[in-house]
């Protein structure tokens, strides 16, 4: 495992440690789930193409449904 040292405004730490009190985690646990949903989401041309081929097949998938 590795480290991350980010660096901060005072304004920003504060924000933080509110949203982690509001969700009853650690300020370091929101910015780890913060990571890992930002590296969870897909690609933007995957994304794209997804999109694309859910408009396009949209009425084959209601009829299939």
């Amino acid at each position: 495992m590795s480290t991350l040292t980010v660096e901060l405004t005072d304004e920003r730490m504060q924000q933080l440690r509110a949203a982690a009190e509001r969700l009853g985690v650690a300020p370091e646990d929101l910015v780890r789930v913060s990571i890992d949903d930002l590296l969870a989401r897909p690609e933007p041309d995957f994304q794209a193409a997804a999109d694309y081929l859910l408009k396009k097949n949209a009425e084959l998938y209601r009829r299939l449904a």
